[in-house]
């Protein structure tokens, strides 16, 4: 339950173009042969810290902080190849190992729970396993076999350049992007939040 004053947050990478609509590509093609339009409801993404609460009267604070983080990173490429799953809902795109990303991510969550008190709520400890989810929650159980087999044959390879995190802000209905991160510390708002 979302707290009075309080927004939702999470903090992802983004893939930019062409990645990004070949992403949105995959979740459309899910929405209209299996009525799975849950991942359609945030960015193309691969999270890094899991959705929190925060007060919206100190979102100042949060993007300050974050960005005394981002400007000590440094850019790196990360690979996208085929797809994967997690029965019986989520189908996904890979994340190619990477020990940027695995360092990222390790530094990232110290670091909010640090700065920020906040923690990164891994489901039963398990360890992070970056992915870019194309369907789940409402792919329903019984079409998730027929779903997985029309795409795990597949393939897909894509490498794109890492070069900030992004702060994703809940606005009741669905995730948008909400700040840039970039790394060496610059703040932007992303383009397709430009009015």
């Amino acid at each position: 339950m979302l707290l009075q004053n309080y927004s939702k947050y999470f903090i992802a990478i983004i893939p930019p173009s062409p990645v990004y609509e070949q992403a949105e590509g995959w979740k459309e093609y899910f929405k209209t042969e299996y009525n799975s339009k849950a991942a359609l409801r945030s960015p193309p993404h691969i999270t890094l810290h899991m959705p929190f609460q925060w007060k919206i009267k100190k979102e100042e604070k949060l993007i300050e902080e974050l960005l005394n983080f981002t400007q000590t990173q440094k850019l790196f490429d990360l690979a996208l190849k085929d797809f994967g799953c997690f029965e019986p809902r989520v189908i996904f795109i890979n994340v190619e190992p990477s020990n940027q990303l695995t360092q990222l991510q390790s530094a990232l969550s110290k670091f909010c729970k640090v700065k920020l008190n906040l923690f990164n709520a891994n489901r039963h400890d398990q360890p992070f396993n970056p992915h870019l989810t194309v369907a789940f929650r409402d792919l329903k159980k019984s079409v998730f076999p027929h779903a997985w087999s029309s795409v795990k044959e597949k393939e897909f390879y894509e490498v794109f350049p890492v070069e900030q995190v992004c702060l994703l802000k809940h606005d009741g209905k669905k995730w948008n992007a909400f700040k840039e991160l970039k790394f060496g510390g610059d703040c932007l708002v992303p383009p397709m939040a430009r009015s």
